[in-house]
């Protein structure tokens, strides 16, 4: 490695990876090209939008390459390679990196993954960490390999997942994490410091699947603790939803009511206590905070029901 600033190829997109390319640039690393996904439609004016990476590039005024694919691309991999950069950084890129470009670098190719490793490798770790009611997660740093994520180790820090973090929220503090581990690590190979690598054990892998859309559809069978996990989970995407005088009613917020209810209310039913707005599931019941009908802006609940026609309660006991 040179006794000069190293420098960088970043491959990133969403938000997520924002931070880690401007701390990055910020400790002074020369980045000789961004790599990021190509410009996409989006909204609901389905407007052709740029990656939040690719914006902040641009503000940057580093030179960005949006392939559609890296594998046998070779005017991609020739544009790479021409750029003789020390160390590749991969971070919620989004495209599989081919084995043309893992045979560069001299083994330095690294990736920013928000989990404990082997614990959610795959596409969604904050969310699915958050659904199934983990207590704690964190950000791993490996290399890159042909199989997903199962590269060896070389930092790793933990985040406690508090009871209100939604996955934008948790995105926000390991995004943070995961710059300041990335440009630490960079700094220890500036120096020459030996890294220890530990392989991952096989026994202890989890995967954590991409999110559909089909899953924000509300299942009432589910016990208010796994619908509240789930709310957490997908905020700010897709966002648990049940259907509302013929459309989606998306619950912001929400927390497991404890009071008794009485036992023939219909499940699925909203009903409005006071001014708290509660749903029926078949094993308890949610107390929904805020809410956001479909085209319309989040709202707190007490104030969502002042304009529609909601079943009035008198009582909550037995």
């Amino acid at each position: 490695m040179s006794t000069e600033k190293l420098s960088v190829i970043f491959a990133g997109t969403p938000d997520f990876a924002v931070v880690a390319l401007e701390k990055i640039n910020l400790a002074g690393y020369e980045i000789k090209l961004v790599l990021t996904q190509p410009d996409r439609k989006s909204g609901r004016g389905m407007k052709i939008k740029k990656s939040p990476v690719k914006q902040k590039s641009i503000e940057l005024g580093i030179t960005v390459c949006q392939p559609e694919v890296l594998k046998n691309n070779t005017e991609v991999i020739n544009k790479i390679t021409s750029k003789k950069a020390d160390i590749l950084i991969v971070v919620a890129y989004g495209l599989i990196i081919p084995d043309e470009i893992l045979n560069l670098y001299n083994g330095h190719i690294y990736n920013i993954h928000a989990s404990l490793l082997p614990r959610w490798r795959g596409a969604a770790p904050i969310h699915r960490a958050i659904e199934v009611g983990d207590k704690e997660t964190g950000i791993t740093i490996m290399k890159i390999v042909k199989q997903l994520d199962a590269g060896p180790m070389l930092m790793k820090e933990k985040v406690l997942i508090k009871e209100e973090d939604t996955t934008e929220i948790l995105s926000k503090k390991l995004s943070e994490l995961g710059a300041s581990m990335i440009t630490s690590l960079l700094e220890n190979i500036e120096r020459g410091k030996i890294i220890k690598l530990e392989e991952q054990n096989e026994k202890e892998v989890t995967y954590a699947k991409k999110i559909k859309k089909s899953e924000a559809i509300i299942d009432l069978n589910d016990t208010p603790e796994t619908l509240c996990q789930k709310i957490r989970a997908f905020n700010p995407f897709p966002m648990i939803n049940l259907d509302f005088e013929g459309k989606h009613l998306k619950i912001v917020k929400a927390k497991i009511y404890n009071d008794k209810i009485k036992k023939n209310l219909e499940i699925g039913q909203l009903y409005l206590y006071g001014d708290e707005l509660l749903l029926m599931l078949a094993s308890g019941v949610l107390k929904l905070d805020e809410v956001r009908l479909e085209g319309k802006k989040t709202m707190l609940a007490s104030d969502f029901v002042k304009g529609h026609q909601i079943i009035k309660i008198n009582s909550v006991d037995q």
